[in-house]
């Protein structure tokens, strides 16, 4: 949410004057901040007509303070503004655009497919199905040894192909508890999509592939278990 840092700009004569209704005015946009435990900053935002400063102020949930600067820092390299009364202007410098999705997308390439075994571990989650795609041309795909259902071992390679994923969106606070159920030897590091996003995913240790089967040749797990 971005407000007005404060309704109106006073001069300092006009504050000495009545400095307990004006200050009490100025505080019209932010004395609520704490009491509902919001976030916020306030950055510059150029002159009014007068010729006084004026600001604004991003407001977010608690604990969204690094999002903020991050559009903070984006709003201040975009105005053509000095420092205060100083003859220079700040260096301008490369902001990171930050999202504030408190989600989390997670690629699946093996039970956690739509219509798989364990594609509930997604959806009790309430996870969101996003896209249906692949990953870049550098990947193996391996059956491996062992569990109920059958899991599939991801594995970056030189000479790979693209293998069939999905990748869903989760609420962040539900993404721990679903790491937790991934037994060994798979983990979850970031796997490279074929539009070169990287996201997480699952990976197997090296060990993983003693006495796997090469299944690239399927193109993605669905095809591999129809094929049994």
């Amino acid at each position: 949410m971005l407000t007005p840092t404060e309704p109106t700009s006073y001069t300092i004569d006009q504050v000495l004057a009545d400095p307990v209704t004006l200050n009490s005015n100025m505080g019209y946009y932010t004395n609520y901040m704490n009491l509902l435990d919001l976030a916020g900053t306030a950055v510059p935002a150029g002159f009014t007509s007068k010729g006084l400063p004026f600001g604004i102020t991003l407001i977010a949930p608690a604990m969204s303070d690094q999002k903020l600067l991050s559009y903070a820092h984006l709003w201040q390299q975009s105005i053509d503004q000095k420092v205060g009364t100083l003859n220079y202007k700040p260096e301008l410098i490369q902001a990171k655009k930050t999202a504030f999705k408190n989600t989390i997308k997670v690629a699946v390439c093996g039970a956690h497919l739509t219509g798989m075994p364990l594609n509930w571990q997604l959806t009790e989650r309430n996870a969101i199905l996003i896209e249906a795609t692949v990953t870049s041309e550098c990947y193996e795909l391996y059956a491996l040894e062992g569990d109920s259902p059958r899991r599939p071992g991801l594995k970056r390679a030189g000479t790979g192909r693209a293998i069939e994923i999905e990748v869903w969106e989760m609420p962040s606070e539900n993404f721990g508890s679903f790491v937790a159920e991934i037994p060994e030897p798979l983990g979850i590091g970031k796997v490279e999509t074929q539009t070169g996003e990287w996201l997480p995913s699952f990976i197997c240790e090296s060990y993983g592939f003693d006495n796997a089967e090469n299944v690239s040749k399927f193109g993605g797990w669905r095809a591999y278990i129809a094929s049994l």
